[in-house]
């Protein structure tokens, strides 16, 4: 049994064509914002629901249905199960990789991962996007699979992101490991995230960039290791 944990629908398409055999899940959460808290699973959930309906409008039993049911298609899987992790460099999908590898933590099942393989450095946080079903069938060909330490360390990540632990996120992004790309580079990012991209808000504005696509579209040159949608920086430009 295969399966495919993809960062969003708008890569599925593509997948499809690549001709690549097992089942997909389809990864719609934005872990990078909002309350990460919760002792349970279930409240975790709950909390997150919450956010989602506050923050962005969305209905609570779509979010059961289309993000966390979906996501928990991860947790008591059989051991030849083989599971790929289809994720971006930067810190957005690395988030929300993190908390996949929590959940898979202690399962005997087997772990790749699949990164943009030959992005341009002006492209490195920029991902799938502009890859085609054949770049796929590359990608998924060069995966690395992931150690016992790795997925463990992957949980570490998460909890001392979502526990918001700076400086242990700054010591974790040291460790070295071919299925963690740039990860000081993200780590220094997470470490920075309740300040840096408001900072550099700000100054866009200050420079006279007012108009949301262009502000945008700037962010994303100066801060790409965040991996922000408008959506987040519509935010941070109503709040500055």
């Amino acid at each position: 049994m295969s399966i495919h944990v993809l960062p969003g629908d708008s890569l599925v398409a593509e997948f499809n064509k690549a001709g690549i055999e097992g089942e997909v899940v389809v990864c719609r959460e934005c872990l990078v914002a909002g309350d990460r808290s919760g002792p349970t699973l279930d409240e975790f959930w709950d909390r997150r629901m919450n956010f989602i309906a506050l923050e962005y409008g969305g209905d609570p039993i779509e979010y059961q249905e289309n993000v966390a049911y979906e996501l928990e298609k991860l947790i008591g899987l059989p051991a030849d199960t083989e599971v790929n992790l289809w994720f971006e460099y930067e810190l957005f999908c690395q988030v929300n990789m993190w908390f996949c590898l929590d959940l898979l933590k202690g399962s005997d099942v087997r772990v790749f991962r699949i990164e943009p393989l030959n992005a341009s450095p002006d492209d490195i946080w920029k991902g799938f996007g502009k890859l085609e079903a054949v770049d796929l069938v590359n990608c998924y060909e060069g995966r690395t699979q992931f150690s016992e330490e790795d997925i463990a360390m992957g949980s570490r990540l998460w909890e001392a992101f979502r526990q918001e632990v700076l400086d242990e996120l700054r010591r974790l992004g040291e460790y070295r490991s071919p299925c963690f790309p740039f990860l000081k580079e993200v780590c220094e990012a997470a470490a920075e995230i309740g300040s840096r991209p408001a900072a550099i808000v700000r100054e866009l504005k200050a420079s006279g960039l007012n108009e949301p696509e262009s502000l945008f579209l700037e962010f994303q040159k100066r801060a790409g290791v965040y991996g922000y949608g408008d959506l987040q920086v519509a935010r941070l430009l109503q709040e500055s």
